[in-house]
């Protein structure tokens, strides 16, 4: 029961109150599991979309795309292993035009940038080594300066065609070579992550793509 103190001011007992306080915390504990599990399937569902869309941008509309999961080991394979959880897996996205041909890689790749980390996604032709296309799927860098990286289309376009590993060089030092692209000015470093993220991803999957395929295709 509850006590008053000297002023009339009811006390409440240390016994009640931790129950009270606990409930609350069970309650609000309940609501979160039940809001994180009633809106994870549309959650998991609009990345999906999103995904989907941005493998399409990037490759320039593929009749169809597969995914490719690459093992521990260092290996591209088709379909995992039993037990492995293909959401914890790194994937690449071969896109195939109407004929069956391939067109080349949707490769998404994430490191820091100026504010936080910028994760991207790029269209790849390994036989030509050139890139086919890029789109900035998250960034958190500065409004009007580092957002350019996503905003700037004619920066994003650029990309389009380039040959890696890509070049960044101030605007007006650009020689028109096929690896070079200027990077935007007020946004030297976030471009230049972007630049890094594709090079470093391309580093990295060139020759699993290359083993994939057995030298042969894109």
């Amino acid at each position: 029961m509850s006590a008053e103190d000297q002023n009339g001011v009811k006390e409440v007992a240390p016994g009640r109150l931790i129950a009270t306080l606990g409930s609350a915390g069970a309650m609000a504990g309940f609501l979160l599991v039940f809001v994180f599990v009633a809106t994870e399937p549309s959650i998991k569902a609009h990345k999906a979309k999103v995904l989907r869309e941005s493998i399409q941008e990037v490759l320039s509309g593929p009749q169809q795309f597969d995914t490719l999961f690459e093992l521990e080991e260092g290996a591209l394979v088709e379909e995992l292993p039993v037990g492995e959880d293909p959401e914890k897996t790194p994937q690449i996205y071969p896109g195939f035009d109407g004929n069956g041909g391939l067109i080349g890689y949707a490769i998404v790749s994430q490191d820091p940038g100026f504010q936080d980390i910028v994760k991207v996604i790029f269209g790849y032709n390994a036989e030509s080594q050139q890139v086919l296309g890029m789109k900035v799927l998250e960034s958190k860098e500065t409004p009007g300066l580092g957002d350019k990286i996503e905003k700037d289309m004619s920066w994003v376009t650029a990309f389009q065609g380039i040959l890696a590993p890509i070049v960044g060089v101030k605007v007006g030092k650009n020689t028109g070579d096929a690896h070079e692209i200027d990077m935007i000015t007020g946004a030297t470093i976030s471009s230049k992550a972007v630049i890094r993220i594709i090079n470093d991803a391309i580093e990295h999957y060139g020759p699993l793509i290359e083993a994939y395929s057995g030298g042969g295709a894109q």
